[in-house]
């Protein structure tokens, strides 16, 4: 019952807007419904959706006709264009980008396309390929794939080998939030307008709180214990936040409040933070020297723990099909190839190795040319993806899947709510514990449809 009254929520909150958004908001160029030649896509601002853009007309288009029209925004823009859009079933786009935390409720929603038939149907595709855990992610829970991957990632900590050696600090490949802390204030201003760390403080229930949910996890907390129960202002959250907090106002970067994925990738790869912790996914631009400053200068590790043995957290962004689209077969042939080998295969011949939205096959890391390009932290990106625990990714039992996010409606708006009150900490107005303390209200609210 909270998935369908959510549903309604989200359709009463949006019909209102959405007209003045289709009216606003072209989708790239358009095309009728009739015009199967002409596909509508929708996704985030990642620099591997960057590239699939310049790589499609002369590859994809080419070969098949099919003309796209992507429209790409940043992360928190596209979320909440693309849930307007879906939930609405406005039937605005062909193919969208979504993750693991919308697949599965989207999926029992009805709002997507199962995609198994065409993956089993295009034996080139080989989806036995698809890394187990991704797969995991980006089923629904009748068993059923609802999303191609993308990329998929886990996180890692990335940082300045070269800087670190020159303060004489060696980083362990398992190191401990602590052990970052200190090595944050010994490398803070080790050149010239350089911080110790980069992490996200730009609100979002994505954005900021995909790390430090992670923090949370492993300083011993969680949002909900097993019977719904909120904890969000006990003292293991506000012990992580605290750290979190402390450690981006100290050593972080400038204008913490406001930064996130590609704030934090800017800074790394112009070499204006030491260390950073984040997506495995964002080591293909750090090594990448066309984009990169530090490219070959940057080390990888695990992820940071506390209490825990691991904490890296694991996403994949997908493409989905919304029920609505009308051009099913041309809206498949482009995921097809979007999430295949011969896309990977292209990227690297054509744009660099490092550069592969890896992550999502096994192939990949047996790729000879990939391994090399990506011989600093493929195998740490592997190895983060296969040890992820969306089931226990704690030192509690939960009530839903989810290292970095709780996997029920809900949680978009409480995530990004809790986030801003916490970006105005990190700016100095107001305080962790009443940041929490709100939270805590919020989170007593969710608690009451599942309890």
């Amino acid at each position: 019952m909270a998935t369908r009254s959510m549903t309604r929520r989200i359709t009463l909150a949006v019909t209102a807007v959405l007209s003045l958004v289709l009216a606003g908001c072209g989708a790239g160029g358009g095309g009728s419904a009739g015009d199967t030649k002409s596909i509508n896509v929708l996704m985030v601002g990642n620099p591997q959706m960057v590239d699939i853009e310049k790589l499609t007309k002369d590859s994809f288009t080419k070969d098949t006709g099919i003309k796209v029209n992507y429209t790409i925004l940043p992360e928190n823009e596209l979320r909440d264009k693309v849930t307007q859009d879906i939930a609405t079933k406005a039937g605005q786009y062909d193919v969208a980008t979504i993750g693991a935390y919308e697949v599965p409720i989207w999926s029992q929603n009805g709002w997507l396309t199962p995609l198994d038939s065409y993956a089993d149907k295009d034996t080139k595709f080989d989806k036995a390929d698809l890394i187990k855990p991704i797969v995991q992610a980006l089923s629904g829970k009748d068993g059923k794939l609802y999303g191609l991957p993308f990329y998929g990632e886990s996180s890692f900590l990335m940082y300045r080998k070269d800087v670190l050696k020159q303060k004489g600090i060696t980083m362990p490949d398992h190191p401990t939030w602590d052990q970052v802390a200190k090595v944050a204030a010994q490398v803070d201003g080790a050149q010239p307008g350089m911080k110790g760390v980069c992490l996200r403080g730009l609100p979002g229930w994505g954005e900021m709180f995909a790390p430090l949910t992670t923090v949370v996890n492993t300083f011993g907390g969680t949002w909900f214990d097993k019977d719904w129960t909120p904890q969000v202002n006990a003292a293991p959250f506000e012990a992580a936040v605290n750290f979190y907090v402390n450690l981006v106002k100290a050593h972080g970067e400038p204008g913490a409040a406001q930064a996130g994925f590609t704030e934090c990738l800017n800074a790394m790869s112009q070499g204006k933070v030491a260390m950073w912790y984040d997506a495995t996914s964002a080591a293909g631009s750090l090594e990448d020297p066309s984009v990169s400053k530090v490219a070959g200068k940057v080390g990888y590790a695990f992820a940071p723990t506390k209490v825990t043995k691991s904490a890296g957290w694991l996403w994949a962004w997908a493409w989905a099909m919304p029920k609505t689209t009308k051009k099913a077969d041309s809206a498949s042939k482009f995921m097809l190839w979007a999430s295949s080998k011969d896309y990977e295969n292209l990227v690297g011949a054509k744009l660099g190795w490092p550069r592969v939205p890896a992550g999502k096959r096994e192939s990949t890391y047996t790729n000879p040319n990939y391994a090399k390009a990506a011989a600093a932290f493929g195998q740490k990106t592997l190895q983060s993806i296969e040890a992820a625990k969306p089931d226990d990714p704690g030192v509690q039992a939960r009530p839903t899947v989810g290292v970095q996010y709780v996997a029920v409606p809900e949680f978009q708006d409480l995530g990004t709510k809790v986030s801003q009150d916490i970006a105005a900490a990190i700016a100095g107005r107001g305080t962790v514990k009443e940041a929490l303390d709100k939270g805590q209200q919020l989170a007593l609210d969710v608690a009451k449809q599942y309890k």
